[in-house]
């Protein structure tokens, strides 16, 4: 018995020092990242890009490994408050990607910020960092902002001598914001908005906003809204006979724009990813073999091509795999000290190749993306291309 005590003994003090060596040793440390998805529901079209793009992030940062929680919402935003709860409460995450809607991030903002946890939010509106908040600190954004994009199709527009635009944007802050970063640009530019419109994301008809807009008669027409909503406003112009311009913003780059529209969106002109026009992307540009390998990647593992809202998520990986090494130099992970220091590395982000640009963050710009993170694209022969 004496003998069985003493074995019992030294067992519980090796596996006692052996714990102790393993909270001393980095390689024995583990970072926690929640994610939050709407693989399911209305959004879903944007959620299961990025759920599926989990299994393919960085399981290594330094000599850190990362784990990844992996929950879905329902594209439902009182879900999304629910999970990323769970996820700081019952799980010490030490950062949340996600989620994918932006009145969904919308919602989570403080709770991340009141816990002291860095977001990192794959979603269209520029609203989750702008204007800077000492909540919105928290939260970094892997999309380009609507300022980026809109300039861009300003730009063409004027170039394309369009002096009215009917404009009809989504029903919740994506399309608030829109409204107002467009509506700026357009009056700047002497381009005037003769008809605003506006819908939900549910809606299985826009006839009376399309009427409005058809009425108004304006040399082009601008859809602003993430994902499958894209669709329904510039299909049913199109079967009401109008005949100008169409463009969209880089919420409707996704292979289900082109599969849902069909001939009806052909012509159709939205700045957004390069990763959409790759083969016409000079080898030089730093994104290009980044985007290469994940969507080789995502092809390999699901044998289909990823949205860019999938790439929004595998970003936000890559920027999470170079702050981390950094931030454990102030603290372990699961520790308050770690994540402050993991949202200054974030924060401090400079030139970090990711599949759509490069992000180079500051206490101002939480996007991070400048002109090399989007392209003018156009609908040619059914497919994407860089417009000429």
């Amino acid at each position: 018995m004496l003998h069985k005590r003493l074995i019992a003994t030294s067992t519980l003090a090796a596996l006692a020092s052996f714990a102790a060596l393993g909270a001393g040793n980095p390689a024995f440390a583990q970072v926690k990242i929640g994610v939050v998805t709407s693989s399911t529901g209305p959004v879903s079209l944007v959620g299961i890009p990025q759920k599926n793009t989990v299994p393919l992030l960085p399981t290594k940062a330094g000599e850190l490994k990362v784990e990844y929680i992996s929950l879905d919402d329902a594209s439902d935003p009182t879900k999304s408050v629910t999970e990323v709860k769970k996820l700081i409460s019952e799980y010490n995450v030490d950062a949340i990607i996600g989620p994918s809607g932006s009145p969904n991030a919308m919602g989570v903002i403080s709770f991340a910020a009141e816990a002291g946890v860095p977001m990192l939010a794959p979603v269209g509106t520029a609203a989750v960092v702008l204007p800077m908040t000492e909540q919105k600190k928290w939260v970094f954004k892997t999309t380009q902002n609507d300022d980026l994009i809109a300039n861009a199709l300003v730009g063409q527009m004027v170039k394309s001598k369009v002096k009215t635009v009917g404009f009809i944007t989504i029903n919740d802050p994506f399309g608030e914001n829109w409204a107002k970063v467009f509506g700026e640009l357009a009056a700047r530019n002497g381009i005037k908005i003769v008809a605003n419109e506006r819908y939900q994301r549910t809606d299985t008809s826009v006839t009376a906003q399309t009427l409005k807009i058809i009425g108004a008669n304006p040399d082009a027409v601008l859809v602003a809204a993430p994902g499958a909503a894209t669709v329904l406003p510039q299909t049913t112009l199109f079967d009401m006979g109008y005949k100008g311009r169409l463009y969209q913003t880089h919420g409707a780059a996704l292979p289900a724009f082109l599969q849902l529209g069909k001939n009806k969106v052909e012509g159709t002109v939205l700045a957004a990813s390069l990763m959409l026009v790759l083969p016409e992307i000079a080898d030089s540009n730093p994104s290009k073999k980044v985007a290469t390998d994940y969507i080789e990647a995502y092809k390999k593992m699901y044998g289909s091509v990823p949205a860019t809202f999938g790439a929004n998520v595998y970003d936000a990986g890559l920027l999470l795999e170079k702050a981390i090494p950094v931030a454990a130099r102030k603290g372990k992970p699961g520790s308050k000290e770690f994540r402050a220091a993991l949202r200054d590395a974030l924060e401090a982000s400079k030139e970090v190749v990711g599949t759509q640009g490069v992000y180079n963050m500051s206490p101002a710009d939480h996007s991070g993306f400048d002109e090399r993170g989007r392209e003018l694209i156009t609908v040619k022969g059914g497919n994407w291309a860089l417009l000429k």
